[in-house]
């Protein structure tokens, strides 16, 4: 019984021992001489390097294109905002030249004409602007201000009785709420 755990041993050493061989074959195959692997490697690592750079560059010139239209957006802004200031302005003092030339007459008749075409040149330039009264029937609390509330049964429920100081809006935006009493 021996000689066949013998024979058998024997026979495991002898399939195992070509396959060692056949390995080491094949590593030494693929295993390269280490110049050519630091060749290899020194080319990879140059290859990595351009592309960062390449990387770093293209980040430093976006952000500098960023900061220049952020620098440009600032001063659009504020050259918008001038402009505006501007225009409103304009439409404006041909009201204060028709005021200062009612202050100049004697004549009452004639001061009285030149507020009422003062009044028609403010009205003008509000429309030029887009600015539009706010319409004064029935009490919206988004549009007027109720500073009085009447008791009286010939006016209806939320109706404006009296507008004491009237109210613009341009859009949706209101600029000044109409002050305004309110029946019932």
């Amino acid at each position: 019984m021996e000689e066949m755990k013998t024979a058998a041993a024997e026979k495991k050493v002898n399939t195992e021992a070509p396959k060692t061989a056949a390995k080491t074959d094949n590593d030494k195959k693929k295993v390269k001489k280490p110049e050519t692997e630091i060749a290899e490697l020194t080319k990879k690592l140059a290859a990595k390097t351009a592309e960062c750079e390449e990387c770093s560059d293209r980040y430093k010139r976006m952000m500098a294109e960023y900061d220049n239209f952020r620098k440009r957006s600032a001063k659009e802004k504020e050259g918008v905002w001038a402009d505006a200031y501007s225009d409103c302005i304009a439409h404006l003092l041909p009201i204060l030249d028709n005021l200062e030339r009612a202050s100049q007459s004697k004549n009452v008749e004639a001061v009285t004409k030149g507020l009422e075409m003062t009044v028609k040149a403010f009205d003008d330039a509000m429309e030029k602007m887009g600015v539009k009264e706010i319409e004064c029937k029935t009490f919206d609390p988004n549009l007027h201000n109720a500073v009085m509330h009447v008791e009286d049964e010939q006016y209806g429920d939320g109706e404006i009785v009296e507008v004491f100081q009237k109210g613009y809006c341009k859009g949706d935006k209101v600029i000044r709420y109409a002050m305004v009493k309110v029946a019932n």
